[in-house]
C-alpha cells in the first residue's frame, strides 16, 4: 500500500490535461493542495495498525493485504466494514471522503462484466479483462473515480434519439484492436486528483441504444481525454487554522475520438447489462452513502450543539428537539445501511424476477435498504442547513474577516463585542463562527449541500428504486384479507418473512 506522499508524486508524473478556469493545471497544483490532504489520509488511515481490520483487507485474487477502498466485497462483514470506514474517514475530513467512488465502481464492473461474458457465451472477455485491470489497481493501491453522469441532452428523449448523438458517452467506432468512443461525463467527483477513471452507463437502455451501453477504464491522463475541473477551497485563514481545511473537486470530461484497447473494455454493445450496470453502480455508491451521511449528521450535529452552547441557548427546549431530529435521521440512515450489508449476498434484485444470482459470488447489499436509507437522510440535507440557521441568528453570515481581529484599532473591541457565552472563551467563539460561516456560507458549503442532496441519486430516482422493487402487492393481499375482500391473503408477508424475504 502506497502512503499520502507516493500517491502525490504519481500524480505530478501525469500529463496535463485538467483546465481549470481557462488554463492547464498540474495535478499537484496549490489550488488541489486540499483536495489531495482529503484524500491522503485514506491512505495514512489505512497505515495505522489500528485500522487494518476497517480500512484493509485481502484481496481475493491476489491474497496480499490491499486498502479496502480497491476491494470487492467478499462477505457480509465486507460490507459493515465498507460503511464504517467511510463513516470514520468521513469524520476526520468534515465531509465526503471521495475515494468511494472507486470502491463502488470496481464492485459494479466486477459482477456486470461476469454477467455479460455469460450472456455471450463466451465470445467476449470482459470479465478476464477486468480481474487483470483490478489487480494492477490493488497491487498499486490506485484512486479511482467513476464517471456515470452523461450531459444527456434533451431530457425527453433516450439516448438514440437525440439530436446531439453524443449527448451520452457512446461508441463511436468499433475497431480490431478497440473502440472508439465520444461524449461527455460530468459532476465526477475526484476526477481530477484520481489514477484511473472508470466509465459506466447511466441509465437503462433499448436495444437500439447498444451503442451507449459502454464500460471502460483508463488513466485518468489518457490520450483523447480532457477535464475541465471546478474546484471548491473554503476561504483560506491567515492567522485562525482550521483544525482540518478540507477541498473537493468534480470534472467535467471530455471524450473526443478517444481510443479504448479491448483490454480495458468491460461492457461495448451489451444493453440489458449495460441498465444493469448503471443500477448497480448506484446502489453500491448509495450504501457508500450511509456511511459518509450519518458521519456528516455527526457533523452537523456537533455543530447545532455548539452553536447552542456559543449563544448561550442549550438548556432550551427547541434545541434538544433539533438535536433530537438530527440525530434520529443520521441513525435511521446509518441503521438501512447497516441492513442493507447484513442482508447482502451475491445476489441482485430484477424487477419481475425478485432477488436473482448475480456476478461471480461477490456481496451485494440489499437494494430497498440502500435506496431508504440513502432517500431519508438526502432529503434531510436542508432541513438540517435550517436547523443549523435558525440556532445561529444572523452573526454566522456578518461575521468580520479575522485580519479585523488583528487589527489594534478594532480587534480588542471585536472580542469585547462578539462575546456570548461568558463561560466559553471568547477567540473559541470567534473560531467556531468562522467554522459555520464556511458551511453555511461560502460558495463551497452551498455546493456541498447540492452533493449531499444529488450526490448518488437524486431522491426521485431512489424514491422510483422503492417502489418498483418493493413487493406492494403482497401488503394489499394482506389488506383485502383484513377487510373481507376476495383475493386477501393473512400468510403472505409471514411466508416472506419465514423464507428471509423482506
Amino acid at each position: 500500500m502506497r502512503t499520502k506522499e507516493e500517491y502525490i508524486k504519481g500524480l505530478a508524473k501525469m500529463k496535463r490535461n485538467i483546465y481549470y478556469d481557462g488554463r492547464l493545471i498540474d495535478r499537484t497544483d496549490d489550488l488541489q493542495k486540499e483536495t489531495l490532504d482529503v484524500m491522503g489520509v485514506t491512505f495514512e488511515e489505512a497505515l495505522k495498525p489500528e485500522n487494518q481490520e476497517l480500512c484493509t483487507a485481502i484481496s481475493h485474487l491476489t491474497g496480499e493485504r490491499i486498502n479496502r477502498f480497491n476491494h470487492i466485497h467478499q462477505n457480509k462483514q465486507d460490507l459493515h466494514n465498507k460503511q464504517d470506514m467511510t463513516r470514520m474517514l468521513c469524520q476526520k475530513v468534515g465531509g465526503c471522503i471521495q475515494r468511494c467512488m472507486g470502491i463502488d465502481g470496481t464492485n459494479a464492473i466486477y459482477n456486470v462484466s461476469y454477467e455479460a461474458d455469460k450472456a455471450n457465451n463466451g465470445a467476449t472477455q470482459y470479465h478476464e479483462n477486468f480481474k487483470k485491470w483490478l489487480v494492477r489497481f490493488q497491487t498499486d493501491d490506485l484512486v479511482g473515480c467513476c464517471a456515470q453522469t452523461d450531459t444527456k441532452g434533451d431530457r425527453m428523449l433516450r439516448p438514440a434519439d437525440q439530436p446531439n448523438p453524443s449527448a451520452y458517452v457512446r461508441i463511436k467506432e468499433r475497431l480490431k484492436d478497440g473502440i472508439v468512443v465520444e461524449g461527455c461525463k460530468l459532476h465526477i467527483s475526484e476526477a481530477s486528483v484520481a489514477d484511473e477513471v472508470l466509465v459506466v452507463p447511466t441509465r437503462a437502455l433499448r436495444p437500439e441504444d447498444k451503442d451507449y451501453a459502454v464500460a471502460f477504464a483508463v488513466p485518468g491522463d489518457w490520450d483523447g481525454m480532457k477535464q475541465v475541473v471546478t474546484i471548491h477551497n473554503f476561504r483560506k485563514r491567515e492567522h485562525y487554522k482550521r483544525g482540518f481545511m478540507p477541498g473537493y473537486t468534480d470534472s467535467y470530461l471530455l471524450f473526443e475520438d478517444c481510443f479504448i484497447p479491448w483490454e480495458r473494455v468491460f461492457l461495448a454493445g451489451e444493453h440489458l447489462m449495460g441498465g444493469v450496470c448503471a443500477l448497480l453502480f448506484a446502489l453500491f455508491h448509495r450504501h457508500s452513502y450511509s456511511g459518509c451521511k450519518p458521519a456528516i449528521g455527526d457533523i452537523i450535529l456537533g455543530t447545532a450543539a455548539l452553536t447552542a452552547e456559543v449563544n448561550n441557548i442549550q438548556k432550551e427546549s427547541h434545541v434538544r428537539e433539533k438535536l433530537a431530529e438530527i440525530i434520529m435521521t443520521s441513525e435511521l440512515g446509518y441503521a438501512a445501511g447497516y441492513t442493507a450489508s447484513d442482508l447482502g449476498k451475491p445476489e441482485l434484485y430484477i424487477p419481475g424476477m425478485g432477488f436473482v444470482p448475480f456476478g461471480p459470488g461477490s456481496y451485494i447489499p440489499h437494494s430497498i435498504y440502500c435506496n431508504v436509507g440513502r432517500c431519508l437522510t438526502g432529503e434531510a440535507v436542508y432541513r438540517e442547513a435550517e436547523i443549523l440557521c435558525d440556532l445561529a441568528g444572523g452573526v454566522v453570515a456578518t461575521f468580520p474577516h479575522e485580519n479585523d481581529f488583528k487589527n489594534p484599532e478594532t480587534g480588542e473591541l471585536l472580542l469585547k463585542y462578539t462575546r456570548r457565552n461568558p463561560k466559553m472563551p471568547v477567540e473559541d467563539q470567534a473560531n467556531f463562527w468562522r467554522y459555520l460561516g464556511d458551511q453555511l456560507c461560502s460558495a463551497t458549503g452551498g455546493i456541498m449541500n447540492l452533493g449531499n442532496y444529488h450526490g448518488g441519486g437524486s431522491p426521485i430516482m431512489e424514491q422510483i428504486a422503492i417502489t418498483t422493487q418493493y413487493d406492494i402487492e403482497s401488503r394489499k393481499k394482506l389488506v383485502k384479507y383484513l377487510a373481507g375482500m376476495s383475493g386477501g391473503d393473512s400468510d403472505v408477508l409471514a411466508n416472506k418473512i419465514r423464507e428471509g424475504k423482506k
